[in-house]
């Protein structure tokens, strides 16, 4: 593992950093990155001890951003040796006055952004290929399966999410009957509010809204854990005793959440039904014995299966995007701070990808 050049602890007061490793001309692009994000505090204590080669690049890099840090803040200088401090006096002497911090311009940024989404792409589909490998292994031994595990996240995934899914299924449900009931009634067609709640909430609102509640809910803590663990150095223990991170966190996140989703999807189809109903019988005054008449008619059992296809679907790429982001938290908080809301943020967008992908496969197939 490759040693932190630079790390920082932020107190209520000050930010102490800790300079490590070799600062010098290879490394100096690293630490430039690290000390861009540095967060401005009362006081920064900049600490050298750790430092094992520097040279005049290194000396450089301190001298630009020790000068913009005093114009935020004091900073407090320590831990340094005898040598480091003349090359700083030499080369400091040597410099002029002001320094111009350089500035990636927009171009620069945008290169920046381009590379880390391929290399996300890349070590993404690494990930996938270690996971199918797993799979298969799996497979060939199933004894490996951990069952008890898969059942606490299955509790942990999907029975304890009933209440949220719930809730926002049964009011998703109102919304629709009540804007679909203004127009509706301009026409007479009041009964027809059966037909689109039924059918749009059994065959896309249900999966989606399911599916995005479980992203936030679920898909965060499998990296929020995972992320946790990697920090601590649990992952690598793992791996130094022989046991697979893969099958032990991984695959009976990915199996729960695939078992669970579907039965989630199910509770969020009658909830947003009975939500619509319940709209439709205020609004309309269309009884709710008039409303599961008409749903019989109405509501198809195909409707009812092309959602539920979605969701093993969804709780695959959902779980897989958790667990991937929460291996890929570096050793500290901030960065499990960022992944985990990259967690969501992708989760969220592929589940929506899909969803628009089996709208148009649905429509191409005529079902």
């Amino acid at each position: 593992m490759d040693e932190e050049l630079i790390e920082y602890e932020k107190d209520q007061d000050q930010i102490t950093l800790f300079s490590q490793g070799e600062w010098t001309l290879k490394s100096v692009p690293k630490i430039e990155v690290k000390l861009k994000k540095i967060p401005p505090a009362k006081k920064i204590i900049w600490d050298f001890s750790g430092v094992k080669d520097f040279d005049s690049a290194g000396i450089l890099l301190f001298i630009e951003y020790f000068e913009q840090f005093k114009k935020i803040t004091s900073v407090e200088v320590v831990g340094y040796s005898s040598a480091q401090k003349e090359m700083y006096t030499l080369v400091k002497a040597h410099t002029i006055e002001e320094i111009p911090l350089r500035k990636s311009n927009y171009f620069e940024d945008i290169g920046k952004k381009t590379e880390q989404i391929f290399k996300d792409v890349s070590d993404f589909v690494t990930f996938l290929g270690q996971l199918f490998s797993t799979i298969f292994h799996m497979i060939l031994h199933p004894k490996t399966m951990r069952i008890k595990e898969m059942v606490y996240h299955i509790h942990h995934s999907g029975f304890n999410a009933l209440m949220i899914i719930g809730l926002t299924s049964f009011l998703v449900g109102m919304v629709i009957a009540y804007q679909g009931a203004v127009q509706l009634a301009k026409f007479g067609a009041d009964i027809f509010i059966v037909d689109t709640v039924g059918i749009s909430i059994v065959r896309e609102l249900g999966p989606m809204i399911t599916a995005i509640v479980i992203a936030g809910r679920s898909g965060s803590a499998y990296t929020a854990e995972i992320g946790a663990m990697k920090i601590t150095e649990e992952i690598s223990a793992m791996r130094t005793m022989g046991f697979d991170p893969y099958n032990f966190l991984v695959l009976p996140r990915i199996f729960a959440l695939m078992i669970s989703l579907p039965l989630l999807i199910f509770f969020s189809d009658i909830m947003g039904i009975f939500g619509g109903m319940v709209a439709a019988h205020m609004q309309l005054n269309i009884s709710m014995s008039q409303f599961v008449d008409r749903l019989y008619e109405v509501l198809e059992l195909k409707h009812y299966l092309l959602g539920m296809i979605k969701g093993p679907v969804f709780a695959f790429v959902i779980a897989a995007v958790g667990c991937f982001r929460g291996f890929q938290v570096s050793d500290n908080t901030e960065s499990l701070g960022l992944h985990t809301t990259a967690s969501v943020v992708n989760s969220i967008f592929l589940v929506i990808a899909f969803d628009a992908l089996f709208s148009v496969i649905f429509t191409e197939l005529d079902l």
